[in-house]
């Protein structure tokens, strides 16, 4: 397989047809110029269809997806009893700061908000990486311009800057992450990095996948590159510094095992998987936020009335995807490493899902 060609990769499995309409639709995608390079795997429970495109164990940044990973660390360490679902942050950070952080009728809630608010995004917390500060300035767009590091304090001092929200309605947060990293660093006594390696990687042989930090700069030029409009990005300290909120590399052959690992009752135990998904509020359009997961809807109005059934799992902004649709049994990991054309990833993932019904 000739990667720079995009070509696919030959352990595809599944009618020809079938898979040839998969492909064709990664090909649309991979050779219109707007994507970066296009990494797709897309399996079905009975193994009728297996398709990959690009190379199973190049490395990429899953970016946001990073976030089903941490809860999947808060799943075990609820179920070994040390983290009941409402209990206030503070409990577990006690000399943490969270004063101007969410708010409600003038009250500042910090030491209120729970681990399930910060799970689902409904503690009132701002977005530190996106949100807009006074000055217009967001730290992705600063990190974009010059390269830069960052830490939880500097996480937390940008957040009072964009300002607080009210607990209860959604409002996504990488704050929130950043934060239900350091409570798995205070319960675990150990960095994030290694958490994830130990209860994740390790038992799941995911060999490939690790935490991008300080010490793994200098081999970003390892890691697919994403874009930002046409342009490839070099900004090894903003992804070692992002960690727990997005700092996470994989391949398409360990994502798939770990989200396996996550849906069948390995990682996570199968009422907490339930509890999870028991309670969906929107964040933005099509995307729906339970605790501590992702759920992807498009309405039939948009796929020309064909019934697209719910995804869940995850994505990241650099153009990933990592998805399990329980109604068609079809899980999806793939990456176009493009952060402007936010809608893409989703897109396709509708499109080879169609295709794959279509057997």
């Amino acid at each position: 397989m000739s990667t720079s060609r995009r070509e696919p990769a030959t352990e595809d499995n599944g009618g020809v047809d079938t898979r040839d309409k998969i492909l064709r639709e990664i090909g649309k995608v991979a050779s219109g110029g707007r994507s970066g390079e296009v990494l797709w795997r897309m399996r079905s429970d009975d193994g009728a269809i297996d398709v990959t495109y690009g190379d199973a164990n190049r490395p990429f940044f899953i970016a946001s997806a990073t976030k089903l990973y941490v809860t999947a660390i808060l799943a075990q360490l609820h179920a070994e009893g040390l983290l009941p679902w409402d209990s206030p942050i503070a409990t577990y950070l006690p000399d943490l700061d969270l004063w101007g952080l969410s708010t409600h009728q003038g009250r500042d809630l910090g030491s209120e908000i729970t681990v399930q608010q910060v799970m689902a995004h409904t503690a009132g917390l701002p977005d530190y990486f996106e949100g807009k500060r006074p000055d217009s300035a967001t730290t992705l767009a600063q990190a974009l311009d010059a390269d830069f590091a960052w830490d939880l304090g500097d996480v937390l001092t940008w957040s009072r800057e964009i300002g607080p929200g009210t607990p209860g309605k959604g409002r996504y947060s990488d704050t929130g992450y950043q934060i239900l990293g350091a409570v798995i660093e205070s319960l675990d006594a150990r960095p994030f990095a290694r958490s994830v390696h130990e209860r994740i990687c390790t038992p799941l042989g995911l060999g490939q996948t690790y935490v991008f930090s300080i010490g793994d700069i200098a081999r970003y030029g390892t890691v697919a590159p994403f874009r930002v409009g046409n342009h490839p990005v070099t900004i090894p300290q903003a992804m070692a510094s992002v960690q727990a909120d997005g700092g996470i590399v994989s391949t398409l052959a360990d994502g798939m095992r770990f989200l396996d690992a996550f849906f069948d009752g390995t990682l996570v135990d199968p009422a907490t998987l339930q509890w999870m998904c028991s309670d969906w509020h929107r964040i933005f359009f099509p995307l729906e936020y339970g605790n501590g997961i992702m759920r992807f809807r498009m309405p039939s109005v948009l796929t020309g009335f064909r019934r697209v059934p719910p995804f869940i799992g995850h994505s990241g902004a650099s153009g990933v995807v990592m998805f399990r649709t329980p109604d068609l049994g079809i899980t999806v990991v793939g990456t176009v490493n493009q952060a402007t054309h936010r809608s893409m990833p989703y897109q396709l993932m509708v499109r080879t899902t169609l295709a794959a019904a279509s057997r």
